[in-house]
């Protein structure tokens, strides 16, 4: 990192509640959205670590209303664990670091927003699902994460990103892309255009549950990748949840399918061997026995009996996601190839062919748990 790039971060770090001195700070990879580093301080001898991240206000329009979120669930989740009588809930849940003046957030010059968290020692992520026993860790994590946020007092938390799991909306898009094709991409698409058009009436069915009331309306994390789960280095067991940035209303149902999504298959998100692509049933196992284990308390029979489908919708919605990017010139979605979307799709689509051809297996294994 440059020298001015750590001067820069020395004064971004004189904003907020840390006593010590700055030793250094490095570029830290957690999510692909904000600009994120690690910074050490000496403190009485100690040295500890902070996050320092700037909120991407291209993705999240209002930081100010996400970081009252922020703010409301960390608290929230702290409370509990300490009432329980945890301990290092520091760990276990993300706290925090108030600015000079008092707020959650640093707002400089620029006009870019800061915040600052402890770092959270002594574990890591990983960016694909190793064993079963991940799979049941990361389950139980995001399974514990909505447990702990049911009865999160107060108004309605504001959605970060409205519509952000609407696949009526993505559906409406997807199909203006294929109408207009301005790159004259849809000639080369045309099995993966057929193969959507063919499941579009899966497209409402959580839609016309929420709205009837079948399913009640929660408070999701809607990123439930298994890299947004922190797990002990020495125990292998979930510590906490991280990237806060989309806990909003949702339905518990979209953040278990995005479970299944990225957990169940072995394969990259853009394999381009789609014989390798399968949807592992003693992950899907694992995962569903560590998810029920921390949220069965609190589910309705009506959202259980959706869970096994939950995975097939989502994992459709984000092949359709990218397949409106690739119709639509790859604006959205970072691409490293051409058809590197479309690749993508195809991947999607194919896992979503596998959990639908065992979805009956899985729906009956959840009944069973």
């Amino acid at each position: 990192m440059s020298i001015d790039r750590e001067n820069f971060i020395e004064d971004i770090s004189r904003q907020f509640q840390i006593y010590g001195e700055i030793l250094h700070a490095e570029p830290c990879k957690i999510g692909h959205i904000n600009e994120t580093f690690a910074a050490t301080y000496a403190q009485g001898g100690t040295r500890v670590r902070y996050i320092h991240q700037k909120i991407n206000q291209n993705v999240f329009k209002d930081p100010e209303s996400l970081m009252d979120n922020v703010t409301r669930v960390t608290s929230h989740i702290r409370s509990k664990l300490a009432k329980r009588g945890e301990r290092d809930v520091t760990r276990k849940a993300l706290t925090l670091v108030p600015a000079r003046d008092g707020r959650p957030f640093h707002r400089n010059g620029d006009g870019d927003y800061w915040r600052t968290f402890f770092f959270v020692e002594g574990a890591q992520t990983y960016e694909a699902v190793q064993t079963t026993a991940q799979a049941f860790q990361a389950g139980y994590a995001f399974g514990n994460f909505q447990s702990l946020l049911v009865d999160l007092p107060g108004e309605r938390l504001v959605e970060t990103i409205p519509g952000f799991h609407n696949t009526r909306k993505r559906f409406a898009h997807f199909q203006r892309a294929v109408g207009e094709d301005h790159c004259n991409r849809a000639q080369s698409a045309t099995r993966e255009i057929e193969f959507a058009l063919r499941h579009e009436g899966i497209v409402d069915v959580l839609l016309k549950a929420l709205a009837s009331g079948q399913i009640p309306e929660r408070i999701t994390h809607n990123d439930t990748k298994f890299n947004n789960v922190m797990l002990d280095n020495e125990s292998g067991s979930q510590i906490c949840v991280l990237d806060l940035d989309t806990v909003m209303p949702g339905v518990v149902l979209y953040d278990f399918g995005d479970m299944v999504r990225t957990t169940t298959s072995s394969t990259l998100e853009d394999e381009r061997d789609l014989t390798r692509i399968q949807m592992q049933m003693p992950m899907f196992e694992s995962l569903s026995r560590g998810y029920l284990e921390a949220a069965g308390n609190f589910l309705t029979p009506a959202e259980k009996a959706l869970l096994a489908f939950s995975g097939k919708l989502i994992t459709f919605t984000i092949g359709l996601r990218f397949l409106t990017d690739y119709l639509a010139g790859d604006k959205y979605f970072r691409v490293h190839r051409p058809g590197h979307n479309l690749d993508r799709c195809r991947t999607q689509f194919k896992l979503m062919e596998s959990i639908e051809q065992q979805e009956e297996a899985m729906k009956n294994l959840i009944d069973r748990i």
